[in-house]
């Protein structure tokens, strides 16, 4: 039936693309939500009555983050070739693409995080202080799990994001949907192969953000 309607997809090729995606998106997701986490944290611990409030390294941290936000992500790959190259041992692949991802989208959730942590009522904060709570305390056993519907949130639209991002990553050869509508749709001039990977992207786009709200739904107490 797929090869009636769409007579120049490849059905092996295809699931390949699919699977590459996944992979892609899944792995970097994990590497984004450590990331961003940590240096949403630093961002949240060092700000003017933090925790650990520190000017210096805020202004360092938030600097950091504001660059490699700011880097378009078709040239942030570029620019992470030679460091891509000496962590993975090639530029070429899914698991090429993995740095560029990670570090593309973990400064746009770090800002996402820093915003969740901000939203915890500061009275449950200071009543951890005056309990004698130490700061490891109250990060893991406060900040976190008060924070966690928005922290979900907020990994779901960046889950988003870098599924565009694998897409753009596979012009360049990362694999992929994107890859495989590019090079063996577009190249070709055979559109109905970049319509099903189109089609098939949206799909996956609405499945992440299925399973974003009703996990941040199950999680919120409110």
């Amino acid at each position: 039936m797929l090869n009636e309607l769409f007579p120049n997809v490849k059905p092996d090729d295809l699931w390949t693309a699919i699977e590459e995606t996944f992979y892609m998106t899944l792995i970097s997701v994990i590497g984004t939500i450590i990331l961003g986490i940590l240096l949403g944290l630093l961002l949240f611990l060092t700000a003017k009555d933090g925790l650990w409030q520190s000017k210096m390294l805020n202004f360092l941290v938030a600097a950091v983050v504001n660059i490699f936000r700011a880097i378009p992500f078709i040239i942030l790959i570029l620019l992470l070739f030679p460091f891509t190259d000496f962590l993975m041992g090639t530029i070429r692949g899914p698991k090429a693409a993995l740095p560029a991802l990670i570090i593309g989208s973990a400064p746009f959730y770090a800002r996402l995080a820093e915003i969740a942590l901000r939203e915890v009522d500061k009275g449950v904060v200071e009543a951890a202080k005056a309990m004698g709570a130490k700061t490891h305390t109250i990060i893991f056993k406060v900040l976190l799990p008060e924070s966690m519907p928005a922290l979900v949130s907020g990994i779901t639209v960046t889950a988003i994001a870098l599924i565009g991002y694998t897409a753009v990553a596979g012009v360049i050869g990362a694999g992929g949907l994107g890859d495989f509508a590019y090079f063996y749709g577009f190249q070709r001039r055979d559109f109905d192969v970049v319509f099903v990977c189109t089609v098939l992207i949206v799909i996956i786009v609405f499945i992440f953000q299925f399973i974003g709200d009703f996990v941040a739904n199950k999680l919120d107490k409110r």
